[in-house]
């Protein structure tokens, strides 16, 4: 996935050193997107002192957040990671992880989301991509105020209803 970026009079690396002017985004290489450098001084408005920045990770929850808003979306990420998550969410004290089967790439005004999705069976797989697609673009543009320019949904995998039999205890034969 790529994404395009406009050349900007911006140092690649995060300094901290603000050039006055609100407005611009910036990316660190630590994964921290900076929004909205504003200017220093007192006689500037109090809304556009400093500088907003915003961790890759924070896409991330934002977006597999309003992907599982959407019914039809049993769960997300692959096989093997939906198999840890299961074993991680069984710990005690473990919290589920609600970036799991959301990759992004963050960029200097936009990003991009990759997300991998399990879906219910008898859904309209194209109808739940496309509401997925609607609900995570206006979470992370309204949240972050970045511009989503690609949501790619993959899905790997149909839940079905006898999926759920198997994990009820059975009734043993002898007593």
């Amino acid at each position: 996935m790529t994404t395009t970026q406009a050349a900007a009079a911006v140092p690649a690396a995060n300094t901290g050193q603000g050039t006055g002017g609100a407005g611009g985004t910036k990316q660190s290489a630590s994964g921290t997107t900076t929004v909205g450098r504003g200017a220093t001084g007192a006689s500037e408005p109090a809304a556009t002192r400093g500088r907003t920045s915003i961790a890759d990770t924070v896409v991330v929850k934002i977006a597999g957040m309003a992907a599982r808003e959407i019914p039809g979306v049993h769960d997300m990420g692959g096989g093997l990671s939906r198999t840890i998550g299961a074993v991680r969410d069984r710990v005690p004290g473990g919290r589920p992880n609600v970036g799991r089967g959301v990759k992004v790439e963050v960029g200097e005004r936009q990003t991009a989301i990759d997300l991998d999705l399990v879906v219910e069976y008898g859904v309209a797989i194209t109808d739940v991509a496309h509401d997925v697609r609607e609900n995570v673009i206006a979470a992370v543009e309204r949240t972050t105020g970045l511009e989503v320019v690609e949501v790619n949904v993959t899905v790997n995998d149909v839940h079905l209803p006898e999926d759920d039999d198997e994990a009820a205890p059975t009734e043993t034969r002898v007593a």
